[in-house]
C-alpha cells in the first residue's frame, strides 16, 4: 500500500525551518548583510617589499596573503600586485583592521636553543631592594641584570652560590606563572616519561615549563656544566654546544642590545644560519643559537580548545624532517632544564624547557590565547611563510566605496523589478497557479536573505554588486522550475487525467528535468568559483547558493503546496480562474485538444 502524502505537514516543517533561520539571525543580532569593498569601502594595506624580488616570489606572497584574508573563501578581500615591489590588499568593512596583523605577519617560525637571557630594557630608577633581595624588573637595578642560562642561578635568598653552580634551594626551572603572556609547548604524546616536576593542573599530557620569568633573571641550564674560562667557543653550526659556550662576538651583541618599548615590534634580522639576539613581548631579551627547526617543517596548524580547558591552544604537526629535528632537540634538552625558544617573525613567543622526548612530531603552543589570537596565529602558520620580506609599518588607509550609492540602489531595484515582472507574468498566464509562483519566490527570497545574513556572521560572506547579479540571475532559474512543473501538469490533464493525478505524474517527470537543469547550473557555479578570483567568486557563490535554495524550495514548498491546493474544488474543479480550466488548457468539454492548445515548455 502506497504511503499517503502529507503536503500540509511538509509545508509546516519548511516554514518552521525558515522561522528557525531567522531565529538564529536574531541571536546573531545582524539584520543587514555585510557589504563588499565596492559597496561599503574598507581598509587598504600597501605592502612594500624589501630589496629586489622576483615577480614569481611577489605573486607567491600575494597568493599566500589572499589565502590568509580569504580563509573562509567568501570574505571578498582583493589582493593584487603592483610593479615588482608592491602588494595591495583591500579588505571590505571599515572595522576590518583586525586583519592587518594577519596580512603583515611574515609567519617565519623557527626553533632555536637559548644561550642567555636577561632584562632587555634600560631601567633608570634607583634600586631600592636590599642586596639580599631577588632583583627583577619589579625591582629595577641600574641598567638591567644580564644572566646567562649557563651561569649561576639565584639561590632562595637571591644570592648565587659560591661555587657558581645552582644551589640546592634554587628553583628547578624558570617560573611559568611569572609572565602574564607565558606560552608553553606541550608534547602531544612524548615518548619519554615526564620528569618529576608536576604537570600543570588539568593537562592530560606533560607540559614543558614556561618561558623565562618576566623578571628577566635567567635560570641556569640544570645539568649543564659551566665551561672553563679557556674553553674555546663551539662553532655556530653546532647549536647545542654553541649555546653552552657562545663566542665573544655574540656575547657583546647580546649585552649591547636593548629591547623595544612595550607595544612596539621587535625588528631584527632573523637569519636562520646565524645566532639571534631578540626579545619577547615582556621585555626579556635572549641570545639564541642558529635555527634548528624551520617553520616550513610545520605540516599543519590549527586552533583548538582542549577538553576540560578554558584556554585555547595552537596545535602543530611537523613533517618527517621537522619531526626528526625536533626529536633531536628534545633528546638533548630533556632533563637538563635548558631552554629552547619558539621564535615567530624574529620575536620569542615562548622559551620553555623540555620534560619529555617528543618523537612523533606533534605539539601544542599553549598560554594566554583567546580564540581570535589562536586562530590568527594558526592561519598565518597554516598558509606558510611569506617568501618576501616587507618593510615595517606599511601604509594603512580607509577607502570609500568604488561604486556610488545610487548604483547599489539600482541593483536592488533591478532585483525587485525582476521579481515583480516574473510574478505578474505568471499570475496572468497561470492565473490561480500563479499564486504558487508568488508564494515560492517569496519563500526563496526569505530563505536566501536569512542565509546571507548567517553566512555574513559565521563565514565572513560579503555582498558585492556581482553577488547581487548572481541573486538576480537566480530569479530566472527559480521561475524556470515552476514553468517546467506547471506545464507537465497541464500536459497530463490534456491527456484526460484529473488534477490530483496530474500533479503526481507531472511531478515525476518534471523533477528529473529540474534536477538536471539545476545540476548543470550548480556545476557551472562551482567551476567558476574555483577558477575565478576576486569579486567574481562572489557572483559564483551567490549563484550556487540560490540554485541550492531553488531545489529546496521546489521540493519542500512548491510541490507540497500544489499537492495541497489540488484538494480544493477551485483547482480540481477546473475553475476558469484556476489556470487549469478546459479553455486554458485548449481542450473542449469532450476532452479533445483544440487548435489553440498550449504545447508547454519542456
Amino acid at each position: 500500500m502506497a504511503k499517503k502524502a502529507r503536503p500540509a505537514r511538509t509545508l509546516v516543517v519548511f516554514i518552521a525551518l525558515v522561522a528557525l533561520s531567522y531565529g538564529l539571525v536574531a541571536l546573531a543580532g545582524a539584520w543587514t548583510p555585510r557589504l563588499g569593498l565596492d559597496l561599503e569601502g574598507g581598509t587598504r594595506i600597501q605592502l612594500i617589499a624589501k630589496g629586489q624580488v622576483t615577480e614569481t616570489a611577489l605573486k607567491e606572497a600575494a597568493s599566500i596573503i589572499d589565502q590568509r584574508v580569504n580563509g573562509s573563501g567568501v570574505s571578498e578581500a582583493e589582493v593584487t600586485t603592483q610593479g615588482n615591489r608592491f602588494i595591495v590588499v583591500e579588505i571590505p568593512g571599515q572595522s576590518r583592521r583586525d586583519l592587518v596583523d594577519v596580512v603583515k605577519r611574515q609567519a617565519q617560525m623557527r626553533f632555536r636553543i637559548v644561550a642567555k637571557t636577561g632584562i632587555g630594557q634600560q631601567i633608570t630608577a634607583t634600586p631600592s631592594a636590599s642586596p639580599g633581595s631577588n632583583a627583577g624588573p619589579s625591582a629595577p637595578a641600574g641598567q638591567g641584570v644580564l644572566a646567562p642560562t649557563d651561569s649561576a642561578s639565584p639561590s632562595a635568598s637571591g644570592k648565587p652560590s659560591a661555587s657558581g653552580k645552582p644551589s640546592a634551594s634554587a628553583p628547578a626551572s624558570p617560573s611559568a606563572s611569572a609572565s602574564p603572556n607565558n606560552r608553553i609547548l606541550v608534547a602531544a604524546s612524548p615518548s619519554a616519561s615526564p620528569s618529576k616536576q608536576s604537570a600543570p593542573s588539568g593537562s592530560a599530557t606533560p607540559a614543558v615549563s614556561g618561558s623565562a620569568s618576566a623578571s628577566g633573571g635567567a635560570s641556569p641550564s640544570a645539568g649543564a656544566s659551566t665551561p672553563a674560562a679557556d674553553t674555546p667557543p663551539a662553532s655556530i653550526n653546532e647549536p647545542l654546544k654553541w649555546a653552552e659556550n657562545p663566542d665573544k662576538k655574540w656575547l657583546a651583541a647580546f649585552n649591547k642590545y636593548v629591547c623595544p618599548a612595550p607595544g612596539e615590534s621587535t625588528l631584527v634580522d632573523d637569519n636562520p644560519d646565524q645566532p639571534l639576539v631578540t626579545c619577547d613581548d615582556q621585555g626579556v631579551k635572549y641570545l639564541l643559537s642558529k635555527s634548528m627547526v624551520e617553520g616550513t617543517s610545520i605540516d599543519s596548524a590549527s586552533p583548538a580548545l582542549p577538553t576540560n580547558s578554558l584556554s585555547w591552544v595552537v596545535t602543530l604537526d611537523f613533517d618527517a624532517k621537522g619531526t626528526k629535528q625536533f626529536a633531536e632537540i628534545s633528546r638533548a634538552l630533556y632533563g637538563t632544564q635548558r631552554q629552547f625558544a619558539i621564535v615567530l617573525d624574529g620575536q620569542v613567543v615562548s622559551a620553555p624547557t623540555m620534560n619529555g622526548i617528543i618523537s612523533d612530531g606533534r605539539a601544542q603552543i599553549t598560554g594566554n590565547f583567546t580564540q581570535k589570537s589562536a586562530t590568527d596565529l594558526a592561519t598565518s602558520l597554516k598558509f606558510g611563510a611569506l617568501p618576501v620580506a616587507f618593510e615595517a609599518d606599511p601604509p594603512v588607509e580607509t577607502v570609500g566605496p568604488t561604486l556610488a550609492g545610487n548604483q547599489l540602489n539600482a541593483g536592488l531595484w533591478a532585483l525587485v523589478i525582476g521579481l515583480g515582472i516574473v510574478m505578474l507574468y505568471c499570475l496572468l498566464y497561470y492565473r490561480g497557479l500563479g499564486l504558487v509562483v508568488i508564494g515560492s519566490l517569496i519563500a526563496a527570497a526569505a530563505l536566501t536573505y536569512s542565509l546571507v545574513l548567517l553566512l555574513s556572521e559565521s563565514a565572513g560572506f560579503t555582498l558585492t554588486l556581482p553577488g547581487i547579479a548572481g541573486l538576480i540571475v537566480a530569479v530566472g532559474i527559480t521561475a524556470d522550475s515552476f514553468i517546467v512543473y506547471f506545464e507537465r501538469i497541464r500536459d497530463e490533464m490534456r491527456d484526460g487525467k484529473s488534477m490530483r493525478v496530474a500533479v503526481e505524474h507531472g511531478w515525476t517527470r518534471a523533477r528529473n528535468t529540474c534536477l538536471a537543469a539545476d545540476g548543470v547550473t550548480l556545476l557551472a557555479a562551482v567551476v567558476l568559483y574555483i577558477a575565478a578570483a576576486g569579486v567574481v567568486k562572489g557572483f559564483a557563490f551567490a549563484l550556487g547558493l540560490t540554485t541550492i535554495i531553488d531545489l529546496v524550495v521546489f521540493f519542500f514548498f512548491t510541490k507540497p503546496l500544489v499537492s495541497w491546493l489540488a484538494g480544493f474544488t477551485f483547482f480540481n474543479g477546473q475553475h476558469p480562474l484556476s489556470g487549469l480550466s478546459p479553455e486554458t488548457l485548449g481542450i473542449d468539454r469532450g476532452g479533445r485538444t483544440g487548435a489553440t492548445a498550449t504545447t508547454g515548455a519542456i
